[in-house]
């Protein structure tokens, strides 16, 4: 779809990376568990940033964090972490790196317990996307019980806002507004 399509009024049009992470990404339903724990660890470097920030990093981050094998990082050490401090190209907050690293070793711990992260967090709303349009709310309360889920389990960086904004991410609420040409799709 080319430029004249409508678009949710968050799209900065003004910026090809983000146009393009709405029209062929966000939203999306996301199955694939190797995508799932890329989008899940940036949403949470996300947390107080905004969304164009992480996406403009993306690509570092997928440098610094080996390709997002949740494996890899979960084996992350402290020389790792400070190596990680260093990378400009990358959000270096310590706690976000720390909490990426925990964040990990959970993801696995989940996908050992549900065979993986997709039956996890699709089996929430019974595999089936929600209609909800991204301007009704920040939270919601299937956000809410994820996210209360994710901390039980010692997660952190996982609050609710976080959360919706990943199920969104994810295609688990199917948020496009009204408007926009992708919410027909």
């Amino acid at each position: 779809m080319e430029n004249e399509c409508r678009r949710c009024s968050w799209v900065k049009l003004n910026d090809p990376i983000y146009v393009k992470y709405h029209d062929e990404e966000w939203g999306v339903p996301l199955h694939d568990d190797r995508a799932l724990y890329e989008l899940f660890i940036l949403e949470t470097f996300q947390a107080g940033l905004s969304w164009a920030t992480i996406l403009h990093k993306r690509e570092n981050f997928r440098r610094a964090y080996e390709g997002f094998i949740p494996e890899r990082v979960a084996a992350f050490d402290d020389a790792k972490v400070e190596e990680l401090m260093q990378d400009a190209g990358i959000v270096r907050n310590r706690r976000k790196i720390e909490a990426s690293i925990v964040n990990s070793r959970i993801f696995l711990e989940i996908v050992k317990e549900y065979g993986s992260f997709d039956c996890y967090i699709w089996g929430f709303t019974d595999g089936k996307p929600v209609r909800e349009s991204c301007e009704l709310r920040t939270t919601s309360p299937l956000s809410d019980k994820v996210s209360k889920d994710l901390k039980k389990r010692g997660m952190a960086f996982v609050g609710s806002t976080c959360i919706y904004s990943t199920l969104q991410a994810i295609g688990v609420l199917a948020a496009h507004t009204d408007e926009c040409d992708w919410s027909k799709a």
